[in-house]
């Protein structure tokens, strides 16, 4: 249960409170954002069974992978898609972080 709420909190709560302090004029826009950085899990279509919840998505689906990773970090030198990488990358870190508390 404590690994459900820390994964989904950390989906979740993380980016509402992020996009408030750092993005207060436009924190709707960032949360959404945020949200929609969710989609990289359709990747877990592409495997059978679609979820295994003994199974690390970090190096294992292809949106998870080293070679989107790096993707995802290189978003973060441009101005216009940094928020998608941060949201990206933040998707990762919780990810992993799942991944450690298996």
């Amino acid at each position: 249960m404590l690994r459900f709420i820390v994964h989904y909190g950390s989906h979740l709560i993380f980016p509402l409170i992020f996009a408030l302090i750092f993005y207060p004029k436009q924190w709707k826009n960032v949360y959404l954002i945020f949200l929609g950085a969710m989609l990289i899990d359709l990747d877990h279509l592409l495997v059978n069974p679609i979820f295994d919840p003994g199974r690390c998505s970090i190096g294992f689906h292809l949106l998870h992978s080293a070679y989107a990773i790096i993707g995802y970090c290189f978003m973060l030198f441009f101005s216009s898609i940094r928020v998608f990488g941060i949201a990206l990358l933040w998707h990762i870190i919780t990810d992993l972080i799942d991944c450690w508390m298996m």
